[in-house]
């Protein structure tokens, strides 16, 4: 059976699913046609239920729980691992409740941290995350929140943290941080999802019990980026979520769809 899988091409995801689809463990059957996507189209795709299977910023899931069920491995929880917002260095410190701010994606869970913690801010402009540093920089807009490896680069590029969303999301729900989650269509029902599932749960035991190896997978698709940025990423964001939610997990994404609901009342 070959199903449509997307997801990024950040080192966490290629770490993940590359035993999946290159072969590394037995599929039991299933092919996968795999399409690569910054995050945010894919929580567009997902909107159209494009894809059978999808790697989904958790902040668009409140508006796929028709069409899509989540699955419990494959995904991207913690804590320390949130988005921060960042701006130039100055005497004058941006406002961003009153301020331009580039935002990762209207769909993605940064924009829904981000709205937590500044429900005042409007003057917003979406744009794909890789280039959120540059806006910041030459000055299109006063502010940024940024995702992915961007963690580990602003700083080299002279750039200060303002707030890290991620540690505001945790005082304020003693949870961890749902970044981003797999779905699958409803419509291949709950036995092919419990099959999906267990064998994305193998592709992440497959990849942590090769590590610190890095994948070529990995290699071939990282951005500009050194081998330090990819272990750091990969290190960051691939845990013990990504084999399973478990109790705390799950109870991160009902305080997540909770806030969606409150924010968007």
């Amino acid at each position: 059976m070959k199903l449509s899988l997307g997801f990024s091409p950040c080192p966490n995801d290629t770490f993940i699913f590359d035993a999946l689809v290159n072969g590394k463990i037995d599929t039991e059957g299933y092919e996968f046609e795999t399409v690569l996507e910054d995050v945010e189209t894919l929580n567009k795709w997902a909107l159209t239920g494009r894809l059978a299977l999808s790697k989904i910023s958790y902040g668009v899931l409140p508006l796929l729980l028709d069409t899509y069920d989540l699955l419990d491995a494959g995904g991207a929880l913690g804590k320390g691992v949130g988005p921060l917002l960042i701006a130039r260095p100055g005497d004058k410190t941006p406002d961003p409740a009153q301020g331009r701010v580039a935002i990762p994606g209207r769909h993605t869970t940064a924009h829904l941290l981000f709205s937590l913690a500044y429900p005042e801010a409007h003057n917003k402009e979406f744009m794909v995350f890789s280039g959120i540093e540059e806006a910041v920089l030459n000055g299109r807009v006063d502010c940024g929140v940024i995702i992915h490896e961007n963690r580990f680069t602003y700083q080299q590029k002279g750039l200060v943290k303002l707030m890290d969303l991620g540690n505001f999301w945790e005082q304020q729900t003693n949870c961890p941080i749902p970044l981003g989650g797999i779905v699958i269509r409803k419509d291949l029902g709950e036995d092919q999802a419990a099959k999906i599932n267990a064998l994305i749960r193998k592709s992440v035991e497959f990849a942590f019990g090769n590590y610190p190896d890095l994948p070529d997978y990995t290699r071939q698709h990282a951005q500009e980026m050194n081998e330090n940025v990819m272990r750091q990423h990969i290190d960051l964001y691939v845990n013990d979520y990504s084999l399973s939610l478990g109790d705390d997990g799950k109870a991160a994404i009902r305080t997540l769809l909770d806030t969606y609901e409150r924010i968007h009342a």
